[in-house]
């Protein structure tokens, strides 16, 4: 079975590439020699494999820049191409000359791209803080009031790299939290870059009195399993919550899943069993799934990560599609559901139609002691 749907994910994979292809050849021919055609067929396959290629070599800092670049490319290309044929297409009805249609055609594609990339590496790298207010019906701490930052999806690596991080502990110690939540994806697959950049010391200069904790996303599990990650962020000063369950001072529980697609992940109600219902609940749940089960489990506030809101529009509407909620807040009875977009970016420094976010939660709890 996954070799038939290998096999046709090729077939479907290559013809898309071939459009491409061809409709680049047919703009640029009438300008270059025949002798390039070998060339531009070389770079374009090169271009096609360089992202499958990057997970091949590991640790191949080109490989994996310009892999991410072209998925950029080709998402933006598939939906550019098809309108910009049309547009030749109804051209043909008038009088104008074919190669001064090609022409513009070329020019007026490049120039969209061109925008596009350059918004879309504003909206990757220029991230923004949302807040939510939401109010939990049980006793919480004196002040009646708790802070929490938090950022999902920061997928350091060579893209996400030393500079991205600085500013997002720069700016999460700027809000001066009680305490700072990672709900998971805080590398890209590869430890590597995270490592070489230094990273775990930039993350170790965070700042919350009720401290710092995370859980593990997909993009955290690489082939070395998860205890490299594990002892990296504990060593930063971040613990990792892994199906774990923690009680923090004398009215805070805070779980930790493991991530959604990981075979060992135990069920909800074993981790919530024997737990005081009568304090306030804040789970860590890396894909924002099953939010039915964490309702009935009294999970009072759930903080998740992942969908990234679709990174490159229209994505989004699939995201949607998969998720009960994809992006932003949702209340289904005593359950809170906050799901960011994700402070970094998966493959390209891309975001259209979705931005780069720091999340800031204000928690009141309307039965706290005066």
């Amino acid at each position: 079975m996954y070799i038939i749907l290998g096999l046709l994910f090729i077939m479907v994979y290559g013809l898309i590439i071939f459009y491409i292809g061809w409709s680049g050849w047919s703009w640029i021919k009438p300008v270059v020699s025949g002798r390039f055609r070998l060339l531009y067929i070389v770079v374009l396959i090169f271009l096609a494999s360089s992202l499958i290629l990057s997970r091949l070599v590991a640790g191949s800092a080109v490989l994996s820049v310009i892999g991410s670049y072209w998925l950029a490319l080709f998402s933006l290309l598939i939906m550019l191409l098809p309108l910009v044929h049309l547009m030749v297409w109804l051209t043909k009805l008038s009088r104008l000359p074919r190669h001064t249609v090609q022409k513009w055609s070329g020019i007026i594609t490049l120039a969209v791209l061109a925008v596009l990339l350059g918004l879309g590496s504003f909206n990757a790298y220029s991230p923004v803080t949302r807040s939510y207010s939401l109010e939990i019906g049980k006793a919480g701490p004196e002040n009646g009031e708790l802070h929490i930052v938090m950022a999902s999806d920061m997928h350091f690596g060579y893209l996400s790299g030393k500079k991205h991080a600085e500013r997002m502990v720069k700016e999460i110690n700027a809000l001066k939290p009680d305490i700072v939540l990672l709900p998971g994806d805080v590398v890209d697959d590869d430890i590597v870059p995270y490592q070489d950049k230094g990273i775990g010391k930039i993350l170790a200069e965070l700042k919350a009195p009720m401290g710092v904790y995370a859980s593990l996303g997909n993009h955290d599990r690489f082939k070395g399993g998860t205890e490299e990650i594990i002892t990296l962020l504990e060593e930063s000063g971040i613990q990792v919550l892994y199906d774990e369950v923690l009680e923090i001072g004398d009215w805070l529980t805070l779980i930790g899943r493991k991530d959604y697609s990981d075979k060992e992940r135990a069920p909800l109600a074993e981790l919530t069993a024997g737990l005081d219902r009568t304090k306030p609940v804040v789970m860590l749940e890396h894909q924002p799934v099953e939010l039915d089960t964490a309702q009935e489990q009294g999970i009072d506030l759930m903080l998740s990560g992942h969908t990234h809101y679709g990174q490159i529009a229209p994505a989004n509407l699939i995201t949607s599609r998969l998720f009960e909620n994809d992006w932003g807040y949702l209340q289904k009875g005593q359950l809170h559901s906050i799901v960011s977009s994700g402070y970094g970016f998966w493959g390209p420094p891309i975001r259209i139609g979705s931005r780069s976010e720091i999340v800031s939660v204000h928690v009141q709890f309307s039965d706290a002691e005066s």
